[in-house]
């Protein structure tokens, strides 16, 4: 889940005239920078739009295939730290070598199965899973790293992170995480609940689930990580919002990235938000009609240094 990269292009000829605009060009992506940490970055206007993949749409409704993905099952179990906050944290600094080499030999297993020849479902948790593992992968690359916004390996001119880079091919095809999510999950599936499945190791981001999705029971998994993410204040929460701001409903940024995917309106997204809140939440949901702000913490989703769990060596 991400802004667009900024990309600003100039002629090879021009450079030394254009050369006071790209200064302050670099400076204004440096501030742009800083308040993206800050969470306070509005942009939905320049989010990735769905745009389909059409290579990804086969399937085979007939297919028994399925993929293991129990090595991610006991990398999650090993290191994801259920915090009493409601926000599950991983410990990155506890992954020793030997579990890198795991979880990578899993993705490369994974870019090696036959996707086009998997049910939906079995499609569905094996890009999910894909995803979280290769946002997983890029941290643990550039660890120590204060915010995922930092590792700054996507190509083109102020990009920020790592979701426009190719990090593997599979059929055939390099993929990123952004066509994961944008060219194939979203369009193909069409469930705003894809938000909260999809893990960006932010402390604002849905949680990353401390067991991989699986086939037989992705609904529910999602159904069950909507409902931890809105009735969480990084969901949704009353609050007062700026110096002269009155008491309003102040939802994550995501519901603004990406309110096309919730009904495009205000009246869209609460809407969504009443479905999975609970009761009291959704008796005050009711009586509001209109968003008073957004925000959202960049902060890497670190727990502290403390000893991973055994059982999963």
């Amino acid at each position: 889940m991400r802004v667009s990269s900024l990309k600003i292009r100039t002629e090879a000829g021009r450079r030394v005239l254009l050369r006071p605009v790209v200064v302050v060009v670099a400076v204004a992506a440096l501030a742009l920078a800083a308040v993206l940490h800050a969470g306070a970055f509005s942009a939905h206007a320049v989010a990735p739009k769905a745009d389909l993949w059409p290579r990804w749409q086969a399937h085979d409704p007939r297919s028994t295939i399925e993929i293991d993905h129990s090595a991610w099952a006991a990398f999650l179990e090993k290191f994801i730290l259920k915090r009493p906050d409601g926000v599950n944290r991983l410990i990155y600094g506890a992954v020793k070598e030997w579990d890198r080499r795991r979880l990578w030999a899993y993705i490369d297993r994974l870019a090696t199965a036959p996707v086009s020849r998997l049910r939906r479902a079995e499609q569905f948790a094996y890009w999910v899973n894909l995803y979280n593992a290769l946002t997983v992968k890029a941290v643990l690359e550039h660890f120590p790293t204060e915010s995922i916004l930092d590792i700054s390996i996507s190509p083109g001119w102020f990009s920020f992170g790592p979701w426009d880079k190719k990090l593997l091919a599979v059929e055939g095809e390099k993929i990123s995480l952004n066509d994961i999510e944008h060219r194939i999950l979203r369009p193909i599936w069409r469930d705003p609940r894809i938000h909260y499945a999809v893990n960006c190791a932010s402390i604002g981001c849905p949680n990353l689930d401390a067991a991989p999705y699986a086939a037989a029971r992705y609904d529910a998994q999602l159904n069950k990580a909507a409902r931890a993410y809105i009735n969480h204040p990084r969901g949704a929460r009353f609050g007062a919002s700026g110096l002269f701001s009155t008491e309003g409903l102040i939802v994550s940024s995501i519901y603004d990235w990406y309110r096309v995917d919730f009904g495009g309106t205000d009246a869209g997204v609460i809407r969504h938000l009443k479905k999975y809140a609970s009761p009291a939440l959704a008796e005050r949901l009711g009586r509001t009609s209109e968003i008073e702000d957004y925000e959202y913490d960049w902060r890497l989703n670190l727990a502290p240094s403390a000893p991973a769990r055994a059982g999963a060596n």
